[in-house]
């Protein structure tokens, strides 16, 4: 089983504007073909996607990112099986965006996760199955704790990343009872700062703990730039997948526009390699990186992933990233 995971995806401000006269499979490129080679993906999407909704004004908060409703098609011509929701973005044409987001999404068969109508929906896993498998998806944040979802109000799985915390301990208990359900367990945590390439010291405890209750794979996000990817008991950390297609402004230095497409292969009940394809964002697209922008992605979380303690090798035929599981 082959499980694909993107980082960011926000197809709002400019993007929405490219999609009026471009067909949706455009804001994938020429990584498109990468998505045909996996059984399952999963993104963390990036914005509301509504018609209608007004703006948050409740809370100061300074973007404020929509697409299109049509534009789910996006999603459904690459096959994206599963996004999460929660984030720092899903609220941000309200409630009634939110609301619609999730019935475009569900209209179209795409499985969401860490947003609801109440804490209920938000914290509940998503199921599906591949290869007679099940999977399962848990998803929440640390951003924008406004936004907590309670049993009378909508919104995010908000979880503070303090192990103590009550709110960390009904993840876990999550974690453990879905651990029983299904055959491979995924935790997408939309978590952390915007910026900064080591993974903080919390984040690393919580990961660990995770895997300890049950998960398999840690799904981050949240910054705009990769993080290095740990194994732990044969596990992947992907500790920040960063930003996959928008229209943000490119820090030069930083380079927010660079990361990769995370395929992931699964043998029988382990996981055996992951793939590491590196991508830049260029024209409102996610491009297959070439020199020098691959050299810089792949140098950088070749370091990264060394400050981790895990090993990498780069395979020049599959131009792909390598990390071995088990070896």
């Amino acid at each position: 089983m082959r499980l694909l995971f993107i980082g960011d995806v926000m197809l709002g401000r400019l993007l929405n504007d490219v999609l009026t006269r471009e067909p949706p499979t455009y804001p994938w490129g020429d990584t498109f073909s990468l998505f045909q080679r996996a059984d399952t993906r999963l993104c963390n999407l990036e914005c509301a996607l509504a018609d209608r909704g007004t703006l948050w004004r409740a809370t100061p908060k300074v973007f404020h990112f929509r697409s299109d409703a049509k534009n789910v098609e996006v999603l459904k011509v690459a096959r994206i099986t599963a996004t999460s929701l929660a984030n720092n973005h899903t609220l941000d044409f309200g409630y009634e965006g939110l609301f619609e987001t999730l019935d475009v999404l569900r209209a179209a068969d795409i499985i969401t996760a860490g947003a609801g109508r109440n804490k209920t929906e938000a914290s509940t896993v998503a199921l599906w199955e591949v290869q007679g498998q099940k999977l399962g998806l848990i998803a929440l944040t640390d951003n924008q704790p406004e936004w907590e979802a309670t049993e009378a109000q909508a919104g995010v799985w908000f979880v503070p990343l303090f192990l103590q915390d009550e709110r960390a301990e009904e993840l876990f208990e999550v974690v453990r009872k879905a651990r029983e359900e299904v055959d491979l367990l995924i935790v997408s945590a939309h978590w952390g700062p915007n910026w900064g390439y080591v993974p903080p010291t919390n984040h690393v405890a919580f990961a660990h703990a995770l895997i300890d209750e049950g998960a398999d794979i840690i799904f981050g996000h949240s910054g705009h730039v990769v993080r290095g990817i740990e194994l732990y008991k044969e596990r992947p950390i992907l500790y920040c997948s960063g930003d996959f297609i928008d229209d943000y402004a490119v820090d030069p230095v930083e380079r927010n526009d660079l990361s990769f497409v995370f395929l992931v292969e699964r043998e029988g009940q382990a996981i055996r390699e992951l793939r590491l394809y590196p991508t830049v964002i260029q024209d409102f697209q996610a491009r297959r990186a070439h020199d020098p922008e691959r050299a810089k992605i792949v140098t950088t979380m070749q370091r990264l992933c060394i400050g981790l303690g895990t090993p990498t090798t780069w395979d020049e035929q599959d131009e792909s990233l390598v990390i071995r599981c088990g070896v």
